[in-house]
């Protein structure tokens, strides 16, 4: 029988570590080992308890949660879920947070609070535990370790567009991708999965460390040029791609979910399937969940390449597995390897 996860719930709120205890009393695989309402009793907790997760507040006193973060990716790494409020600060924090070593974020509600505030943290929590610690190491010495940009690089084949989906461990490994590709590259349409607010703090973050880039959120009806980045913006709509005219332009379109997704990275590479077909060059990274694997599969029979995400160098992983499971990744490549593997990649 599988061990319990043991979950350490550190928040200064008595009444969110009570909510975050009621969401968690459904899942007998989860224990609650103890709950501290600052890092200096967290600290002593961890020591004796030895948690599998924790589960971070940002605003505390005495010490925040980032500088508290900071000292356990030092001193004891253990899968951290951030608990971040959904607002322009939160999310500012908690791509910090993402980019420091947390396992993921989940976005605190302002206001209303009730039984399903903290619905999905426990599966959250439950994924961390089986994450990948290693990966994320591996993806910060990538960037450490990142090709310069120079005239020397360039792709051998001129895809028309790349496509790129990822989940959980998405912030470092977009990142590292993005930072081996040069300022002439094809218009690039990125689908994370992350909360409304989140992306915009994510794109504008990337924009400034990748220069040669031009990376922002994606907007409605917007023609694509080489050397564009553009995120789907988190929220309630999809965002996909259409050719018109002999130009790529983003559509943002108001849909259910997929697969739980809103946006979906299937959405989002179906779309590109249809418009650039062997042209497009798909692009399947880190995360739970399959969302993405069957866009990618679609991609592939149009006759675009396809890469996806090895299990090595995946935080979690879901959502390359199964486009691996299905054939719809052609090659499959470590998180360090991927930029360079796309631009080497030559015509079928």
């Amino acid at each position: 029988m599988e061990q319990p996860v043991k979950v350490l719930v550190v928040d200064d709120s008595r009444t969110i570590r009570a909510l975050i205890r009621r969401s968690f009393e459904k899942y007998p695989q989860i224990v609650i080992c103890g709950e501290a309402a600052n890092p200096i009793e967290a600290r002593d907790l961890i020591i004796k308890d030895q948690p599998d997760v924790i589960t971070l507040d940002v605003e505390m006193p005495g010490m925040n949660g980032l500088q508290f973060l900071e000292k356990i990716m030092r001193l004891r790494p253990i899968p951290v879920v951030m608990v971040s409020a959904l607002t322009a600060r939160g999310a500012e924090t908690a791509i910090t947070a993402l980019q420091m070593g947390a396992f993921d974020c989940f976005p605190k509600p302002v206001s209303v609070m009730g039984a399903d505030a903290f619905a999905g943290l426990a599966r959250l929590v439950i994924q961390a535990a089986h994450s990948c610690p290693g990966a994320r190491a591996d993806a910060t010495q990538g960037l450490q370790a990142a090709v310069p940009h120079g005239p020397e690089r360039a792709w051998v084949r001129a895809f028309d567009l790349v496509a790129i989906g990822s989940s959980t461990g998405g912030v470092e490994a977009l990142e590292q991708v993005l930072s081996g590709f040069p300022r002439q590259s094809p218009p690039i349409v990125i689908c994370q999965h992350m909360p409304a607010l989140f992306t915009a703090s994510f794109a504008n973050r990337l924009d400034l460390k990748l220069a040669p880039l031009s990376i922002a959120e994606g907007k409605d009806g917007e023609v694509l040029s080489p050397g564009d980045v553009r995120i789907a913006p988190g929220g309630e709509r999809h965002m996909v791609v259409e050719r018109r005219d002999g130009h790529y332009m983003t559509r943002l379109l108001s849909a259910p979910p997929v697969n739980g997704h809103c946006p979906s990275v299937d959405m989002l590479f179906d779309s590109v399937a249809e418009a650039a077909g062997r042209e497009a060059l798909g692009i399947i990274l880190t995360g739970m969940g399959q969302d993405g694997a069957e866009g990618l599969l679609a991609m592939r029979r149009a006759g675009a390449q396809t890469i996806a995400q090895d299990k090595a160098s995946s935080v979690v992983y879901g959502m390359p597995r199964v486009a691996a499971e299905i054939g719809a990744a052609e090659h499959i490549v470590p998180l360090n390897q991927i930029a360079t593997a796309a631009m080497a990649i030559r015509a079928h």
